[in-house]
């Protein structure tokens, strides 16, 4: 199975937006790192999930109204995801960026 280490998606997010920022493709699977910057000066608050849809269920979130402080960012490590799961986040507010990168492989 072929593997490889990449930028997988990103995102500048809107305001108490829902935003896919990478969805695992058709026969693949993926291990992934979120990286979340907040280039505010002032602390705002995310969300992460691993979800199955745009909107995610209770049940699919890893980090949820994490308080992020001014101009910090952190980083979540290992998310191992299937066919079609999707990577969502949201802010509390605009300038967050969030990057996914990691591995794929076809799972074929």
């Amino acid at each position: 199975n072929n593997m490889s280490l990449k930028l997988l998606g990103k995102a500048d997010l809107s305001a108490t937006t829902n935003t896919s920022v990478y969805t695992v493709g058709s026969g693949k699977e993926a291990l992934v790192n979120v990286n979340v910057c907040n280039r505010n000066a002032t602390a705002v608050t995310v969300r992460l999930a691993n979800a199955d849809g745009g909107t995610p269920s209770n049940d699919e979130y890893i980090e949820y109204d994490y308080s992020l402080a001014g101009n910090q960012s952190f980083q979540r490590t290992g998310i191992h995801m299937q066919t079609a799961q999707i990577i969502v986040a949201y802010g509390s507010a605009t300038n967050i960026s969030v990057v996914v990168d990691g591995l794929e492989r076809t799972t074929t």
